[in-house]
């Protein structure tokens, strides 16, 4: 039987950075469809041209879209035993897909519970790296140089999409289409919710007992 995780959460929640923990400790591959999506767009790909202008936007990437991206990647031999999911599912057309291909498998589905505000603030910090996709923080993760990317050396800048006003445009359409998952996973039984305001370590150390727990 795989072990599928399934984290939810705000955009900027902190998702990636507690998927790629739990990913490591189960040994499991990470799966993220913002991955997927930013890996399509610089391939040059159909799916990626297209997913990018709503991505730029704050927008949501339509479901088929996104479907037919992860689709491919779980079929992968790596998936059989299990995968972290991270930035999926985001509507409840995709959660009902994800459900019916999960009809066999262990699932584990966790929240992640941030304040808009505490986003917004991570979001405008942010900086990432053009070369090799390192990611820092203006305040509580800088890099020794500023501008300067420590692992490579090279520019670092801030997203689009981490800009105060798509962030909150993404917030207010995540609060639109995404919130009702919670209740779509709780009638379910199968919804957890932790507190993502402390510090990562913290968060991770509680998220890893749960899935744990479950044995």
């Amino acid at each position: 039987m795989a072990h599928v995780v399934v984290l939810l959460g705000a955009p900027g929640a902190g998702k990636g950075t507690q998927a790629v923990r739990l990913a490591r400790a189960r040994g499991l591959p990470h799966v993220s469809t913002g991955d997927l999506l930013r890996e399509h767009q610089k391939q040059g790909t159909e799916l990626g041209s297209m997913a990018k202008a709503f991505m730029d936007s704050g927008q949501l990437v339509p479901d088929e879209l996104v479907l037919d991206m992860l689709d491919e990647r779980v079929s992968r031999d790596d998936c059989r035993k299990g995968y972290v999911l991270d930035g999926f599912p985001r509507t409840e057309v995709q959660a009902r897909a994800l459900e019916r291909r999960l009809a066999s498998n262990r699932v584990d589905v966790i929240n992640l519970d941030v304040s808009d505000e505490t986003i917004v603030q991570r979001a405008e910090g942010r900086l990432s790296c053009k070369q090799c996709g390192a990611v820092y923080h203006a305040r509580s993760a800088p890099p020794k140089k500023p501008g300067v990317c420590d692992v490579c050396g090279g520019a670092l800048y801030q997203r689009p999409d981490d800009a105060a006003p798509v962030v909150r445009e993404r917030l207010r359409v995540y609060r639109e289409k995404t919130a009702p998952l919670l209740r779509f996973y709780e009638e379910r039984g199968l919804l957890r919710s932790i507190d993502g305001e402390r510090a990562p370590d913290a968060v991770f150390d509680h998220l890893a007992g749960l899935v744990q727990g479950d044995g």
